[in-house]
């Protein structure tokens, strides 16, 4: 019994210790939120002061900031190696998660360091009102806390709000907050909306502060955009060194999450706004993606066939030693949707495409392996990805496979994947994810070996199946089907 309660005891005890800290000190907290669509992404720069000397640096957010961000990224101001970042263990109840980042080098007392924190969050944004009307315009909307959480004292802090156009139609001016601020507490100069300056801190991430003194506020603001969520993406690689090829295959359910579509939808309204260029901002008519340079074959799928309202301009593709100066040549693929996606319609389709393997891999000569690049998703603009799924499937015969994932999986599984031609099945490596955004774009590095037998087993198999073939019909020449007459 002592053991369970000295547990509990010490649950309490070391978050108020980590909470009471005081080896440094904010100066100045500027935190900058930016509205895109369906991914919110949030800078927040620390100028810290070191107060004793110290090699770790804590970042508090709140529990509901935590539970929507997907991507945490923490640096020293002009700095291009992310820091490590770890998240504390505390209880959800609290209010408050914390993170803490190890500093590049131990800070003396008396120093000073800015620290930027980058975060993207997902579903954030919301309609308001959630239905309207085929011609009306779409309004968003996106809540927040007022004050930036920190273990620390903050001499003066603010928050910043920007959406993509000067067209803001409200926003929240809190009350009770004069005891932070002589100025206006909220001001707004062209697409946004400043916070503050708000000053006298002491350390805000603590139960008590929340509830006192945290306020909520919030920006309604119309956008001329669609609002795309990918509720579901399921992405095949299939790498064939036979045809030095790798084959790319994406299966995408795509969703509008702007204002529902309130009454019946007019295709005489949605054409006459096309016919005077006055397309309505909650439908998506078309989409450009950018796909790699030197691919082939494309396609582009629905579940009633061929859809013929696309069009693709390759580039050829580039030699491996050009890639750093050419990093920005891509394939566009430009989709046109089956029909017009309204607010709350949902769109399934698939597009694929073929590229020199060559273009992907490379062969490590002393350690026998092969090397490919595999990209985790081809990213739709401002769009998050609810739930991923990325398979590679590898040559048969391919051993002592090895995986190198951008960043960590939700779960990862192997499998073998059979297919016309195989004899035992190719190994397959698949990665499942959540809430990716446009920080998640990266690639997944796979090595591999395979052997010279292996290599034999597909012209083998054939070889076999035609020689098979000849037997049977070597066989079915020499049986006499015929009937004959009877003899009298």
């Amino acid at each position: 019994m002592l053991l369970p309660r000295l547990l509990g005891l010490l649950a309490i005890v070391l978050p108020s210790l980590a909470l009471a800290d005081h080896s440094f000190e904010n100066t100045a907290i500027v935190r900058t939120i930016d509205l895109l669509g369906s991914v919110v992404h949030v800078t927040t720069t620390y100028a810290v002061k070191a107060l004793e000397d110290s090699s770790a640096y804590t970042i508090a957010l709140s529990q509901e900031d935590a539970e929507r961000t997907s991507f945490i990224e923490a640096k020293v101001k002009g700095a291009k190696d992310a820091l490590p970042l770890q998240k504390e263990l505390r209880n959800p109840s609290s209010g408050v998660a914390l993170y803490t980042v190890e500093l590049p080098s131990s800070l003396k007392a008396g120093s000073t360091l800015n620290l930027v924190l980058e975060t993207a969050q997902t579903h954030a944004i919301y309609p308001w009102p959630k239905e309207a009307a085929q011609g009306d315009e779409q309004a968003l909307k996106h809540d927040t806390d007022l004050f930036v959480l920190s273990p620390y004292k903050i001499a003066v802090q603010r928050t910043k709000i920007r959406v993509p156009s000067p067209k803001i139609i409200s926003y929240t001016t809190p009350e009770g907050v004069e005891a932070f601020t002589t100025d206006a507490v909220a001001t707004k100069s062209g697409a946004t909306v400043t916070y503050g300056p708000f000053s006298n801190f002491g350390p805000s991430a603590s139960e008590d502060f929340l509830e006192e003194h945290q306020k909520r506020v919030s920006v309604r603001f119309h956008h001329e955009f669609p609002v795309l969520e990918v509720r579901k993406l399921k992405r095949s690689a299939e790498i064939s060194h036979w045809g030095a090829n790798l084959n790319i295959q994406d299966e995408i359910d795509l969703y509008n999450a702007g204002p529902k579509l309130k009454g019946h939808f007019s295709r005489l309204e949605h054409q006459t706004h096309m016919f005077y260029n006055h397309p309505m901002s909650t439908v998506l008519r078309q989409l450009a993606l950018q796909l790699p340079p030197g691919i082939h074959d494309a396609y582009y799928v629905d579940i009633v066939g061929n859809v013929s309202t696309s069009k693709l301009r390759t580039v050829p593709s580039v030699p491996k030693g050009q890639r750093a100066a050419n990093h920005n040549q891509h394939s566009i693929l430009e989709l046109k949707p089956r029909y017009p996606l309204l607010g709350g319609w949902n769109y399934s389709f698939t597009i694929g495409w073929d590229s020199p393997l060559g273009d992907s891999a490379a062969y490590d000569a002393k350690e026998g392996r092969w090397i490919v690049a595999i990209p985790i998703m081809t990213q739709i603009p401002a769009a998050v990805v609810d739930e991923a799924e990325v398979k590679i499937i590898l040559p048969e015969g391919a051993t002592d496979v090895e995986v190198f994932p951008p960043f960590p999986p939700k779960m990862m599984t192997r499998s073998t994947h059979v297919t016309y031609l195989d004899t035992v099945g190719r190994p397959a490596v698949s990665f499942e994810y959540e809430q990716l955004t446009d920080k998640h774009v990266g690639t997944i590095y796979v090595s591999y070996k395979v052997s010279t037998s292996a290599h034999l087993k597909k012209p083998f198999a054939v070889a076999t199946a035609f020689m098979t073939l000849f037997a049977l019909a070597l066989a079915a020449r020499r049986v006499d089907l015929s009937i004959e007459k009877a003899t009298k």
